[in-house]
């Protein structure tokens, strides 16, 4: 019996290996950059990360195909360097010796590319299949519709605006009333003040003292005196 697992093990073990090698058919590599995303809160990659990648890529794959069947055991890793590279298969079968074709793999991933970042907290520059494409983050729509925030920016340039226009009103005003006050005073002081018609000066009468006419003046000294 012991022949038997120890037989059928190592005939899985060469399938696999035939299975996910490099540059194999259907067999995508992928590469991790963990230290430059991560800097000093960067993890080891280890056994644990290896079975959440297969975890993750399962995932994919099933949500790809609602019929899929796929199990953590379907994804198959190979050739893992320190430096954090590895190839990988996804086989459709229990037995391990089919692979998904790549085409499908590759949707499935495209689909869930966001999820499998999220996963371990890196990016499409920080975690590349380097046969399939990058794919563009969907577009993050803003809380707040746009047309609102268009009428809010136009109700605030009319406030803008009225609140301009009165405070001019209000200054307007006060000068208006400033100068009206100046000029009463002067005329209650009996101050004369030279006014400009047609662009000749012209002197305004003193209200308290009286102008003389000096026409009439000289008339008076020649007939007055004896």
């Amino acid at each position: 019996m012991l022949r038997v697992l120890l037989l059928t093990l190592f005939v899985v073990t060469i399938a696999h290996t035939e299975l996910c090698k490099p540059d194999a058919q259907n067999a995508f590599k992928v590469r991790l950059s963990i230290k430059t995303a991560l800097g000093d809160n960067a993890y080891v990659w280890d056994a644990n990360e290896e079975y959440l990648f297969k975890a993750v890529v399962a995932f994919a794959m099933r949500r790809y195909s609602s019929k899929s069947t796929t199990q953590i055991s379907n994804v198959l890793l190979c050739n893992v360097t320190d430096r954090v590279s590895f190839w990988f298969v996804v086989t459709d079968s229990s037995e391990n010796v089919t692979t998904v074709p790549g085409s499908e793999v590759e949707a499935a991933i495209r689909m869930n590319r966001n999820r499998i970042n999220n996963a371990f907290l890196l990016s499409d520059k920080t975690l590349q299949f380097l046969k399939i494409t990058s794919t563009l983050s969907p577009p993050v729509e803003p809380s707040t519709p746009v047309w609102l925030i268009v009428f809010g920016v136009v109700l605030c340039l009319i406030v803008a605006g009225i609140l301009f226009l009165i405070v001019a009103g209000i200054r307007q005003r006060k000068k208006k009333n400033k100068e009206s006050t100046e000029r009463e005073n002067l005329e209650d002081k009996g101050e004369v003040t030279v006014t400009v018609e047609n662009g000749i000066p012209c002197e305004t009468l003193d209200l308290k003292a009286g102008h003389i006419n000096g026409v009439f003046a000289a008339d008076d000294e020649r007939f007055t005196s004896l």
